[in-house]
């Protein structure tokens, strides 16, 4: 039989999370980056972004975040606008769903974007209105059927 000479296996290369507990500084726009939200993924380290300025992108993720960070559809992240293409943009920063609220809260990002944080969590307030939405059946109904 050959001889190991590996340094481990796949769990190995996959590495540890420990930087994502920690917090880390609010990041703002500077001149030649955007806001953007994720509309979908394409695969091979692209995705499409639909910006604050009411342009669609399409975005590459950089080597540095390819792997490593996530990204979902829903997720705000923080674009470099190309100067010789309009309608293609490299993601920066992907900003986590805390990260995101207080951006809105500070402005940063208009009202009418909705932040996809806790979409799958229950029901919206709104929604609900105090309404059950089950049925109940009485004891000759459970014996008709």
């Amino acid at each position: 039989m050959p001889k190991n000479k590996g340094k481990g296996g796949k769990n190995r290369k996959r590495g540890k999370n420990e930087a994502d507990d920690e917090k880390r500084e609010l990041v703002f726009k500077e001149d030649g980056q955007e806001y953007a939200q994720v509309l979908r993924m394409l695969g091979n380290g692209r995705c499409e972004a639909m910006c604050i300025d009411a342009t669609k992108r399409l975005c590459h993720i950089r080597g540095k975040m390819h792997k490593k960070v996530w990204i979902a559809a829903g997720d705000i992240i923080l674009v470099g606008l190309r100067d010789y293409q309009d309608d293609k943009a490299d993601v920066i920063l992907k900003y986590m769903p805390d990260e995101a609220r207080l951006l809105k809260a500070y402005g940063e990002l208009p009202e009418n974007i909705r932040l996809n944080e806790g979409i799958a969590g229950g029901l919206d307030e709104e929604d609900d209105n105090g309404i059950d939405d089950y049925i109940e059946f009485e004891d000759e109904d459970i014996d008709k059927i």
